[in-house]
């Protein structure tokens, strides 16, 4: 069975496909348990049924969403090197976020969406 997310993966072009595919695959490391669902156009994890990041495509090339502005501004400074708006870090395919960046962007949206975040 196809998700919805791997249909708008599939209508995305190489090389921003495999870009958020890696994205996808980092984020599904730290929570392997998240759900995934198109929100807003865009494919989002939630985790205990509240939106934790999102990813997406773009005619110049992929966006990741924070979903959150107190954690965007905490890693703001870590992802400077990247066009940022107001709670997401546009990228490359060949330039992506750092992994470990991503990893600990999504541990800290799961510590502010069970509480543990200040």
């Amino acid at each position: 069975m196809t998700t919805e997310v791997e249909e708008y993966l599939a209508a995305v072009p190489e090389p921003s496909r495999a870009a958020l595919e890696s994205l996808r695959q980092t984020i599904r490391e730290v929570v392997p348990d998240a759900t995934e669902a198109i929100s807003y156009k865009v494919p989002t994890f939630k985790y205990q049924d509240r939106p934790l990041v999102a990813f997406g495509a773009t005619e110049t090339g992929c966006t990741f969403y924070v979903m959150s502005t107190n954690v965007f501004n905490a890693f703001k400074e870590k992802v400077k090197e990247f066009k940022t708006g107001k709670g997401s870090i546009r990228f490359e395919p060949d330039k992506m976020i750092p992994p470990e960046i991503v990893k600990n962007i999504v541990k800290a949206r799961i510590s502010e969406n069970t509480g543990m975040y200040r």
